[in-house]
């Protein structure tokens, strides 16, 4: 029996034999066709024409086909221009197995042998750079067709499209079009993404009306990227008369509608386009899950993360960013650590922006040690590693280790960018560090030129409001290069109500309003600062204006995790299953406290009530609620933390910071604004908050 080599030889010799190969098509036949090129030569060229050709049409073809022109190059077999078009087309599928090289060399050969001007070997070569990303030289070769058919536009579309050059991408089509040739509906459908990621609804619009104009048959295809347009440009009357009319509905266009309604805020109706969805798939979930993490819905985005589980979906980068995101707003420790196991454990613990947001995490959650941990254990940072963990530190008042985490950033060589220098001063204001955030602010300026924005400007006034130096923070409000927004004025308006200063408050609120009419939070500091100045008349005066206006004053809450669960409060609540026994513990609480001179403080309650009954009012605040809770059901001599909504009143301060010396518990509660870390009568914030 003749070997396998006697085998190749003998159809090696006879052309014929070598052709009767090629029209096989499974994988074991290419191999032996490709034992040929390497093992076997000499080659007949119409033998590596078709066998290139066999190669470029099958799955893993692309890769067989540059060995076997490898080969071929060994053998000195020409290529002409038939097999050139095949080559450079066989590259542009095989970029990552060195198709690049091989195009370059390719591109040299047609130079070389006259065949430059060939517009299908020009259209291929154009392919080949676009698929490597390499849209400066694809452009070149674009740029000397002189015949640029509609495929070639299409591939040098598609390329501007991938590296991310959307406005670019939408002025192509303008050429395109001017130029007579007339787009195809892949072409509409690459340019309809370019409009969505512009935002631009102005040319997504006049793109819609040219589809409609030149009687483009618009299929499900074409609807669902107009569909996803129009959604990404926040038009949702528009993109939803098209998804009424779509039938069936499919998973591209359900997914944008659903992304467009969360991304507005409009989560009942996401969630009831998203019910419909009989088959659903990942994208679709993480579109779902993420919408509720961003419209501050976090338990609702966890209950559907645990959902999308149950179905025995794998969650990708995007739904675990979005799960985090939710862990994090939450503040719930133990779901945090479940998620972050549970991160490890599917293979993502080294991907950067993973961790990143698990830095981020653990901070917002209450866990310094543990967001520390995150960010040591990284092999890479970047800026926003650094960022995280310095914003983090400012967080829980750690001034200090945010400036030193901020030495060694600069030791490393990361260059800090804008949103660093928001967090550094954000530390400095926290913790009282005057002359430091002083000193940031202008170095970021003249050291790092960096120019600061409304978010610089505001946390500098925070900072020298919460010290006392108004006046200051007034001159720095003046030289500001551009006019003041809500963020310089809502921080003068906050100083203001922590100082009890009627007038320059009236000032701040007036300017915030005229800038944002219902901005909730002007009118509630505004009518603090008259309660507190004993001004009902104006309380009366600015509650009515927010009723007239139709404004409503967000409802205090605080929530607690207790065993992997989590427990609501509002004040006064009572809907509690343990209610009674929490109200019980409450009233033991404030007798023991009362005890060693704790006295209610009613300033804190800002309406016009009896004296008994602000007094009952201070001692009903969620945080003391949750806290009351806390102490009856969790385990002796455990931390207990608490996230609340708002910022937490005086009153509820010095309630807590007296309670973690009586009942021997360190208690973290996180409000709107940082986290205060009670331990032994003393709170992390020395009082400066």
């Amino acid at each position: 029996m003749p070997t396998s080599s006697a085998l190749a030889s003998s159809a090696l010799s006879l052309p014929p034999l070598q052709n009767a190969l090629l029209p096989v098509s499974s994988t074991t036949s290419l191999d032996y066709v490709l034992a040929v090129f390497m093992y076997s030569p000499p080659l007949d060229p119409r033998f590596c024409h078709r066998a290139l050709r066999a190669f470029s049409r099958a799955g893993d073809g692309p890769r067989r086909a540059l060995i076997a022109y490898a080969g071929m190059r060994r053998a000195d077999v020409s290529v002409d221009c038939f097999i050139l078009p095949t080559l450079l087309r066989v590259s542009a599928k095989a970029v990552d197995c060195g198709g690049i090289a091989v195009g370059r060399e390719a591109h040299g050969l047609a130079i070389k042998l006259g065949f430059e001007s060939d517009p299908f070997g020009q259209t291929a070569l154009a392919g080949v750079y676009a698929a490597g990303g390499l849209f400066e030289d694809a452009r070149m070769v674009f740029d000397r067709m002189l015949y640029r058919d509609v495929v070639a536009w299409k591939v040098i579309l598609d390329c501007y499209y991938q590296a991310g050059k959307y406005n670019e991408t939408v002025k192509l089509f303008e050429d395109m079009k001017s130029s007579g040739v007339a787009p195809d509906n892949v072409i509409i459908s690459t340019i309809l993404a370019a409009c969505r990621h512009t935002g631009n609804l102005t040319i997504g619009k006049a793109i819609h009306s040219y589809i409609v104009k030149s009687n483009v048959s618009i299929d499900n295809h074409i609807r669902s990227a107009l569909i996803a347009m129009y959604c990404s440009c926040h038009s949702l009357k528009t993109a939803y008369k098209l998804y009424k009319e779509m039938h069936p509905k499919n998973l591209v266009a359900s997914t944008a509608m659903v992304f467009g309604y969360s991304k507005m805020g409009k989560m009942e109706i996401a969630r009831s386009i998203f019910n419909k969805i009989l088959h659903k798939d990942l994208v679709l979930w993480t579109a779902m899950i993420s919408g509720y993490a961003e419209s501050e819905q976090p338990s609702e985005a966890l209950e559907l993360f645990n959902q999308m589980l149950a179905m025995e979906l794998r969650p990708d980068k995007i739904a675990f960013l979005s799960v985090i995101s939710a862990c994090a707003h939450l503040g719930a420790l133990d779901k945090a650590k479940w998620i972050h196991l549970f991160v490890d454990s599917n293979g993502f613990s080294d991907v950067l922006s993973i961790n990143n947001a698990l830095i981020d995490m653990y901070a917002k959650c209450g866990s310094l040690s543990m967001a520390q941990k995150v960010f040591d254990k990284m092999q890479v940072k970047n800026v926003i590693s650094w960022t995280s963990m310095i914003t983090g530190f400012g967080m829980h008042g750690e001034g200090r280790r945010a400036l030193e985490l901020f030495e060694e950033m600069n030791a490393t060589g990361v260059e800090p960018n804008a949103v660093t220098f928001v967090g550094l001063l954000y530390a400095c204001s926290h913790s009282g560090l005057v002359d430091e955030g002083r000193r940031l602010f202008k170095s970021m300026v003249h050291v790092y030129k960096i120019e600061p924005k409304h978010e610089h400007y505001g946390c500098m006034v925070d900072l020298l409001g919460r010290a006392k130096l108004v006046q200051e923070a007034i001159e720095l409000i003046d030289s500001m290069p551009f006019p003041p927004n809500v963020v310089e004025w809502g921080s003068l308006l906050g100083a203001c109500q922590n100082h009890g200063d009627v007038g320059l408050g009236e000032l701040a609120a007036k300017r915030l309003l005229e800038l944002d009419p219902d901005h909730d939070g002007a009118y509630v500091l505004l009518s603090n600062i008259y309660a507190k100045a004993n001004q009902w008349d104006k309380v009366d005066e600015v509650r009515k204006l927010m009723k007239g206006r139709d404004i409503s004053k967000e409802r205090g809450r605080s929530w607690i995790e207790i065993d992997g669960e989590l427990h609501e409060f509002l004040v006064g609540d009572e809907s509690h299953p343990k209610s009674s026994e929490i109200h019980k513990k409450l009233h033991e609480m404030v007798k023991e406290l009362e005890a060693t001179g704790y006295s209610p403080d009613v300033g804190s309650v800002l309406v016009n009530l009896e004296e008994d009954e602000r007094r009952a009012a201070v001692l009903f605040h969620s945080e003391k609620i949750a806290l009351a809770f806390g102490l009856l059901v969790s385990t002796p001599g455990s931390c207990i933390r608490i996230t609340k909504n708002l910022r937490t009143c005086k009153d509820c301060h010095s309630f807590v910071m007296l309670a973690s010396r009586i009942f021997g518990r360190e208690i973290v509660l996180r409000d709107r604004t940082r986290f205060h870390h009670f331990k032994d009568g003393h709170c992390s914030c020395n009082n400066f908050w």
